[in-house]
């Protein structure tokens, strides 16, 4: 059902899945192990959010000197530009402010800023925080956000689920910093899948592969098996728990080196704890000139040609270990790897034969699921 919720989200363009502070502060501290001064004199970003209670907020502004950020900018999307279904309430923070506006509330984008100890108790923290409606709604494609992101040094966020291809691709093209959450098969995306081989973007250190709750707004449909998951996590009420959400990023954390303990191909076969892996071995595949690999744990150390692993993998890439040599999906893959391509004088399922790598089978050729295609770097 996770898969189903993410999907769900990206036709009915609600988008409304809110970050908790934990899984911020657990990916922050990753890349503050790694690099403590990694946001030192950075400008931050927070596109997307509702700052004034947007977890991302609170993080960066309760950490703002620990950080030693030089500012933190935070930015909402206006109520009536969201789906109707969400309802809206100004908060009490904004209604008993002089700058409150019954029009502006709704019709614009909101504001935070954070770069100085305004309040004169020589800290600078949430107290601090400045604010303004936007002069137009908050979208993050309008020219007022896009000044704000030249302005910045990282960009961090939930984006919008039905927009994460744009999203990434208005990042990518200002040349930023970013640390953002997708989903997991975005890999395979066009816009995404070449950051990763020319390894420009990775994915971050914490949540891959795991389950990441989110807050959703009141009444949003759940369903029962991902609310009582995410019930046993803790979250008790409008939550949601996504098996296949993930953190993008391109700052470098200690994760992404640590090269795999791997058996050879000898032993792998006789000692793997997977079955396909000890009966079948290691298959060629038909259309590419490479291996089956489908385990990550069962890649073999000591072969040197091109293998298909699942995409999981990237969860444990090590850029010193492995080289990424291209994807095997279709729409998505680079034509030129392909050994084969079949046509209906080869099968009759041909087109859905050339999705994927085949494996002969005794039954017939079988698809596999999608694959990074890697190398072993020596």
């Amino acid at each position: 059902m996770a898969n189903a919720n993410l999907g769900d989200a990206r036709k009915a363009k609600n988008d409304e899945f809110y970050t908790q502070f934990h899984d911020i502060e657990k990916e922050m501290n990753a890349y503050l192990e790694y690099n403590p001064e990694v946001f030192k004199d950075k400008t931050i970003l927070l596109p997307c959010d509702d700052p004034e209670w947007s977890n991302f907020t609170r993080y960066f502004a309760q950490n703002f000197e620990k950080l030693q950020l030089k500012k933190l900018i935070s930015t909402s999307y206006a109520p009536n530009s969201k789906p109707r279904e969400i309802p809206y309430q100004p908060t009490l923070f904004e209604i008993d402010s002089p700058e409150f506006n019954e029009t502006k509330t709704i019709s614009n984008g909101k504001i935070f800023t954070l770069s100085h100890d305004r309040t004169g108790d020589k800290n600078i923290n949430v107290k601090d925080l400045e604010w303004g409606y936007l002069e137009g709604d908050g979208d993050f494609r309008s020219d007022e956000i896009k000044a704000l992101r030249d302005e910045a040094d990282v960009i961090i966020t939930n984006p919008p689920f039905s927009l994460f291809r744009e999203f990434l691709v208005w990042i990518v093209e200002a040349d930023k910093s970013l640390v953002i959450i997708g989903n997991m098969n975005a890999v395979t995306y066009k816009e995404v899948f070449p950051l990763i081989k020319e390894n420009r973007m990775w994915l971050g250190a914490t949540a891959n592969s795991t389950d990441l709750v989110f807050r959703v707004p009141a009444g949003f449909e759940v369903a029962d098996s991902d609310r009582e998951k995410a019930a046993r996590l803790g979250y008790v009420g409008d939550y949601t728990r996504l098996g296949n959400a993930c953190w993008f990023t391109n700052l470098d954390h200690g994760r992404r080196h640590r090269p795999l303990p791997l058996m050879n191909e000898a032993d792998n076969i006789k000692f793997s704890k997977h079955k396909q892996v000890k009966d079948v071995g290691y298959q060629k595949y038909d259309n590419y000139d490479a291996i089956e690999v489908p385990f990550t744990d069962a890649i073999p150390s000591n072969y040197d040609s091109v293998m298909g692993v699942p995409i999981s993998f990237l969860d444990k890439y090590d850029p010193d270990q492995f080289e990424i040599v291209g994807i095997a999906k279709r729409g998505a893959g680079d034509p030129a790897l392909k050994t084969k391509v079949y046509t209906s004088a080869d099968f009759p399922n041909y087109s859905d034969l050339n999705a994927t790598p085949v494996l002969l089978k005794p039954e017939g050729p079988v698809n596999t699921y999608p694959r990074i295609l890697i190398k072993r770097k020596r």
